[in-house]
C-alpha cells in the first residue's frame, strides 16, 4: 500500500510540474518552417525574440484558455496539499474523496482549456502542435487517472 501511495504521489507531482511547464512555455504551436513558436502568453520568433503580440485571432478564447490552465494548476496543487493533509489526519478505512474531487476539477479545467485551444487554434495550415500542447493532453490523462484512484483508494 505504501508503494501505491508513493507512486500516486510521484505521478501527482510530475503532473503539477508538467502543468506548470505546459502553461508557462510558449511552444503551443510551432511554425512549420521552424522560425518561431506561439504560446499562451508570447509569440517567439528566431529573429526578433519574444513579443507580447500574439498572432491568434479571437482574444476571448485565448483568455479563456489562459484562465482554465491557471485554474487547473491551482486545483492540482490544492489536491496535492489536501492529499498530504488527509494522509496524516484521516482515519484508517476512509477514502480520499476531497483530494479526488479536487483533482477531477483540475481534470475538467484542463479538458475545457485544451478543448477551446484545439477548437480555435489547432488547425493552422502553416504550423503544427508544440510540446506544451502535447504535455497538456498528457496531464489531462494523468489527472483523470489520479482523480479516480483517489476516489477508489482507501487509507489502510
Amino acid at each position: 500500500m505504501l508503494v501505491l501511495l508513493a507512486s500516486i504521489f510521484v505521478v501527482h507531482i510530475a503532473t503539477v510540474i508538467m502543468l506548470f511547464v505546459s502553461t508557462i512555455a510558449n511552444v503551443w504551436m510551432v511554425l512549420n518552417n521552424g522560425t518561431g513558436s506561439v504560446g499562451l502568453w508570447k509569440n517567439c520568433t528566431s529573429t526578433d525574440g519574444c513579443s507580447d503580440s500574439l498572432s491568434y485571432g479571437g482574444e476571448d478564447a485565448l483568455k479563456a484558455v489562459q484562465a482554465f490552465m491557471i485554474l487547473s494548476i491551482i486545483f492540482s496543487v490544492i489536491s496535492l496539499v489536501v492529499f498530504v493533509f488527509q494522509l496524516f489526519t484521516m482515519e484508517k478505512g476512509n477514502r480520499f474523496f476531497l483530494s479526488g474531487a479536487t483533482m477531477l476539477l483540475c481534470w475538467l479545467c484542463i479538458l475545457v482549456g485544451a478543448s477551446i485551444y484545439t477548437h480555435h487554434y489547432a488547425d493552422g495550415p502553416q504550423s503544427h502542435q508544440g510540446y506544451s500542447f502535447i504535455l497538456t493532453w498528457i496531464c489531462f490523462c494523468f489527472s483523470f487517472i489520479i482523480g479516480i484512484l483517489y476516489l477508489v483508494l482507501r487509507k489502510k
